[in-house]
């Protein structure tokens, strides 16, 4: 895995050894084909990385010149591996990394406490293992958590077949891409 454009373009990111099943790294061409989609987004954004696991969403928008970036995962190994990626690549950023577990809806409001008046999001990435119905909860408990800033954007990756609304409260589906068996699907907030 690489970072695949601005200033970190070619720096290898650290992943699981091979045979460790608990991570699903984002491959670099889905990385690269989201920043695309995104382009001046990013600049100057505050990013939270929902399911990080390496860090290979937020790492890719650090290098793209996003504001700040807070990871959440909850795998220790992730962890461990995603703190050397942001020490490598980033050692001065302003980021930050929470081990939470965002299966509990109480995960949220322990981060929204540790936040404070600084949980506001304009990129949220959220990357959850495929098909276990939890990109569809976490889109609602992200929303109702407030973390959304007016005119953000979510940015979910799931397994290609899978269903999700058009529409949440305030979120509405801009755009849906595929890649091999990927799922891409880009909402934006008018709240």
């Amino acid at each position: 895995m690489r970072i695949t454009g601005g200033t970190a373009c070619g720096h290898k990111i650290k992943g699981p050894r091979p045979g460790y099943d608990s991570l699903r790294p984002t491959t670099d061409r889905v990385r690269e084909a989201v920043f695309n989609i995104l382009a001046g987004q990013v600049v100057g954004a505050r990013v939270l990385d929902l399911f990080a696991g390496t860090g290979s969403y937020g790492l890719e928008a650090l290098s793209r010149q996003a504001r700040s970036v807070v990871f959440i995962e909850r795998d220790r190994t992730a962890l461990t591996l995603l703190a050397q990626n942001l020490k490598q690549c980033f050692p001065d950023a302003s980021a930050r990394a929470f081990q939470l577990d965002l299966a509990r809806i109480s995960s949220l409001n322990y981060l929204h406490d540790h936040l404070q008046d600084d949980c506001s999001f304009d990129l949220i990435f959220l990357d959850p293992p495929y098909e276990k119905k939890l990109a569809e909860n976490l889109l609602k408990m992200v929303e109702f958590a407030g973390f959304i800033a007016c005119n953000g954007i979510v940015i979910v990756e799931e397994k290609k077949n899978q269903q999700l609304p058009e529409k949440f409260n305030q979120l509405q589906l801009k755009d849906r891409r595929r890649y091999g068996e990927t799922g891409i699907w880009l909402y934006t907030s008018s709240a």
